[in-house]
């Protein structure tokens, strides 16, 4: 991908928005379609798909800590990410109820940005 010209912040949350659908499949996906399988072949084809999630979050992180985000805001941002990607993961393909839980831990994450990012 060629991100010449688009914002540091953008760079960053396109990369980790992508890294954490792998790793999303890759840490939770084998309990719908491999559960008859044995651990390890489920351990294989995780880390497998793991690389890919890899592939995109180091350059991720190493794009948005040289453009000035600091750590503990990457930490944070990979979070808020993490839920946003896990919650149409559990509904749409793990076929999970909705929870008004996911809300609040969204709101909760929404205090973690504003505490983490302000001046």
């Amino acid at each position: 991908m060629n991100f010449n010209g688009w914002p540091v912040g953008l760079q960053f949350a396109v990369l980790l928005t992508a890294s954490n659908v792998f790793m999303t499949f890759a840490w939770y996906g084998h309990l719908k379609n491999l559960a008859d399988k044995p651990w390890y072949v489920a351990a294989m084809l995780s880390w497998s798909i793991a690389l890919f999630e890899y592939l995109l979050q180091v350059p991720a992180n190493r794009i948005g800590y040289a453009g000035g985000i600091s750590l503990a805001q990457l930490k944070i941002v990979q979070e808020v990410i993490t839920l946003a990607v896990f919650v149409p993961f559990s509904m749409l393909f793990m076929k999970q109820p909705f929870r008004t839980d996911f809300i609040w831990a969204g709101l909760c994450m929404v205090g973690a940005v504003y505490f983490i990012f302000r001046t």
